[in-house]
């Protein structure tokens, strides 16, 4: 399950784009961080995670939030400052087993546009020509369409998909999306299939296509709901660290995660009923080229760090879905977890540290500091700020239902 939200200039406090995403997998489903420079491939084709499609002469350099196993991104900027995310969305469409995950399509189209419209139609193309399918989730199985934020620095879209049936709308101000389609009958592009179908009357792309059953557990109603009217309520004053203080957001106050649900934005794993948890997150500031992530899951447990195309990442041995201490997101996600069994007891000071924290960052960020200095810095001083916590916190016992489904997903990350 994932939330994205983008704010236009016309409603930014420095009239910049600004998009924002939390990646919500299985728990143990971690996510590579990386900086991928242009390339001039040799290969006709190139892998997908489940097919082959045609490769091309040059691929721009981009910024990627990866599944581990998957060769497409959760999200992700070029060079040119476009910046895609996706969202799982669940139609009455058949999904083949065999297809170009939402994923995938988001770093080819990073890899080969440079506008927000030509990434779309790049995506539109996609869409029509193949088959959006395959498997989106190593634990299970997990068939969906896509429903796509795409933005460059002046100008932002929404995708929205069920199957080969598409509908694209212009976003004048603000937009959020969560996982279940919004586009009602307001598109400003749509595919043959939905222009025939709108000719009948009270004809909704939502109503026609939406399934019913996973749309509603999914509950990215809710979701969206709550994102969209933060957003619309400071329209005009939104800003970066407002943006991070919806992604850090829970869905009531005296949060504690084994009371958590499939509403919260910051989501926290919960077994059957809530068996994601935000994975990774970005905010991209187009307008200046400023991308910021966690490259860790949980938002309201970490820090954004500003990260370049310029800067390589040095951030251990690459992650997969067993515990390694020598990998940065499992060193961050074992901490994590200690954190999460008394959360309550402490996540008030850390969450008032942690802002002073994000501050300090991004404060000297905007001094513009050497790139490659202020990367190394940032990390430094998160490293500083966990390792302090790491000795502060006395481990608390978890609901008894609540820990054994922790319990069970450690020993398969053969976390101990």
């Amino acid at each position: 399950m994932c939330d994205i939200l983008v704010a236009t200039p016309k409603v930014t406090r420095d009239n910049i784009m600004l998009v924002a995403k939390n990646s919500d997998r299985d728990p143990n489903e971690a996510q590579i961080l990386e900086v991928i420079p242009r390339q001039k491939p040799e290969e006709k084709s190139v892998r997908l995670t489940y097919v082959e499609f045609p490769q091309v002469r040059e691929t721009y350099a981009v910024i990627l939030s990866r599944p581990w196993w998957i060769w497409g991104a959760e999200m992700g900027v070029n060079e040119f400052n476009l910046a895609i995310g996706n969202t799982a969305v669940f139609t009455k469409e058949k999904i083949p087993e065999k297809g170009i995950l939402g994923m995938d399509m988001i770093r080819l189209a990073l890899e080969r546009t440079k506008t927000a419209k030509e990434a779309i139609e790049f995506i539109i193309n996609i869409i029509e020509s193949y088959a959006q399918g395959g498997n989106g989730s190593y634990e299970h199985k997990m068939l969906y369409s896509n429903s796509f934020i795409v933005a460059d620095p002046k100008e932002a879209w929404v995708l929205e998909t069920a199957g080969k049936n598409w509908v694209a709308k212009k976003i004048e101000s603000v937009y959020s999306i969560s996982n279940a389609l919004t586009i009602e009958d307001d598109w400003d592009l749509a595919s043959e299939s939905v222009e025939r179908l709108a000719k009948k009357s009270n004809f909704s792309f939502v109503r026609y296509f939406s399934d019913w059953f996973y749309t509603h557990f999914a509950h990215g109603k809710d979701r969206r709901a709550f994102t969209y009217r933060k957003l619309k309520e400071n329209e005009g004053k939104i800003t970066l660290e407002y943006m991070m203080e919806i992604l850090r957001s829970h869905s009531f106050e005296s949060y504690s995660p084994e009371k958590g649900s499939m509403k919260d934005i910051c989501m926290h794993y919960g077994g059957l009923t809530r068996p994601s948890q935000t994975a990774s997150s970005q905010i991209s500031e187009l307008g200046k080229g400023m991308h910021w992530f966690t490259g860790t899951s949980l938002p309201c447990l970490t820090i954004f760090k500003p990260i370049f195309f310029e800067t390589p990442l040095e951030l251990g041995e690459k992650p997969t879905n067993k515990y390694n201490p020598n990998s940065y997101w499992w060193r961050m996600e074992r901490f994590h977890r200690v954190f999460q069994t008394n959360y309550r007891e402490y996540i008030r000071e850390f969450s008032k540290q942690r802002d002073e924290l994000q501050r300090e960052i991004i404060e000297r960020a905007r001094r513009l500091q050497k790139k490659r200095e202020l990367v190394k810095w940032a990390f430094e001083l998160e490293k500083e700020f966990v390792e302090k916590w790491e000795k502060l916190i006395v481990p608390g016992r978890l609901p008894f239902l609540y820990g054994m489904k922790w319990r069970k997903v450690n020993e398969s990350a053969r976390l101990r």
